[in-house]
């Protein structure tokens, strides 16, 4: 779940007709980005980096002299690793368009992350370059369950391999809820307790526990409605996971540098370095791992990224299907915050399986659980998995470029309207 505080907001804004209708003139336009990707290129390094990241050493992902021997013929980066890479694919703006794309219709109103999904189609593999186009392709209106309205503004992130080719779709949905209506939720309580030698010990003998099917095929034959799969830990959550992460994940919010770079920056967009209790300006991402920051902003503690949580769910499904099988959809829905301490079980189950148009699809139900046993992150998934017979077949996009798929998603999303 991601949060915003936006010092020119108003504390009590409204989300009126105008907001909603200038937010829908700009869907379907490219939207430039505004910091360069943090991985021009898939490298041995990058991908291991981020792997390491999140706790995984797939030698798949890490290993340059073990991707030969499996069939894609190379390293392969992890599914998630498109946050990393992606050289801007949005054409130069005219007047016209900047003036249409400065500032956000929604200024005033709190805002947060609440559905990530995700599809695959080809991998990013060593060497490999990609492009980016991001556009807005959904506004839509909804009543808030505290009193007033709510704006679900849907963005797109398309990603091409050095190829040329569709590598995956990355959409994710911001809810922008009125000020004066949220101030009449609860706001969340936390009672975080020491560990116990005994809840450290249950950990460390899950971590030993888990395994990987690695270059074991895992069949579609074999698999059965009800199955489950092996559970994923990730804590306790420390201050230091969340800097491993930044590692190989990159700043992302903020643009990257420090000191001379970082000055720069803040002498044309001060609002992203707010001063600490020293005065000391620094990034807004800091309430990530500075308590005291989150506190400002009334969260009891600080937090983790939705996209580490994404991310874990990824390591839980790619470690069940193998070398051989394919991630296509992931959806997950952000619904709690998971805290500095607090442990995260990450867990699936199949749903369903069944062959549509060659692909045999398995479906999964996934989700994230705290060790107060509240889900975080619920999420479904869908994975191709070789038979005996056949290798798993790789799914077609919807569209073979970055502005056909943008034309595609305008298209669903009016259908929803």
């Amino acid at each position: 779940m991601t949060t915003t505080d936006e010092k020119t907001a108003s504390p009590y804004g409204e989300l009126t007709d105008q907001a909603v209708q200038r937010s829908r003139q700009r869907l379907g336009v490219p939207q430039p980005q505004h910091n360069p990707p943090h991985n021009y290129e898939v490298t041995a390094d990058g991908a291991r980096h981020f792997a390491y990241g999140y706790g995984d050493d797939n030698p798949l992902y890490c290993d340059p002299s073990y991707g030969p021997r499996t069939r894609w013929g190379t390293l392969v980066a992890p599914p998630t690793f498109l946050y990393t890479m992606g050289e801007d694919a949005a054409p130069t703006q005219d007047a016209e368009t900047k003036a249409l794309l400065k500032g956000d219709p929604f200024a005033g109103l709190g805002s947060y992350q609440a559905v990530m999904e995700f599809e695959w189609w080809n991998p990013l593999v060593l060497g490999d370059r990609c492009h980016v186009l991001q556009a807005q392709v959904g506004v839509r209106v909804k009543p808030s369950s505290f009193g007033g309205r709510t704006a679900h503004v849907t963005h797109d992130y398309l990603y091409a391999n050095g190829a040329g080719q569709m590598h995956a779709l990355r959409r994710g949905t911001w809810i922008n809820a009125e000020r004066h209506t949220s101030k009449n939720r609860a706001k969340e309580k936390l009672e975080q307790q020491p560990y116990t030698p005994a809840e450290i010990a249950e950990i460390d003998a899950a971590y030993a526990a888990e395994t990987r099917r690695g270059a074991e095929p895992r069949y579609f034959d074999d698999v059965k409605i009800g199955d489950t799969l092996q559970p994923r830990v990730k804590g306790p959550l420390t201050t230091t996971d969340v800097v491993v992460w930044h590692l190989g994940w990159g700043m992302q919010l903020t643009p990257p540098g420090a000191f001379k770079i970082a000055a720069n920056i803040r002498r044309k967009a001060p609002g992203l370095y707010p001063p600490n209790d020293l005065n000391i300006p620094d990034t807004v991402q800091r309430l990530h791992w500075e308590p005291v920051r989150a506190q400002e902003l009334g969260l009891p503690n600080s937090y983790d990224y939705g996209g580490m949580r994404e991310t874990w769910l990824c390591h839980l499904i790619t470690d069940w299907i193998g070398d051989d099988g394919w991630l296509w959809k992931l959806r997950c829905e952000h619904r709690k915050f998971n805290y500095i301490g607090d442990t995260t079980w990450v867990r699936g189950k199949v749903t369903d399986k069944q062959t549509v148009s060659g692909r045999n699809e398995v479906h999964l139900e996934v989700w994230c659980e705290n060790q107060r046993g509240e889900t975080s992150t619920p999420g479904t998934a869908v994975v191709l998995l070789p038979t005996r017979a056949e290798a798993a077949r790789l799914p077609e996009p919807p569209a073979a470029t970055l502005q056909g798929m943008v034309e595609h998603e305008l298209a669903t999303f009016r259908q929803d309207i």
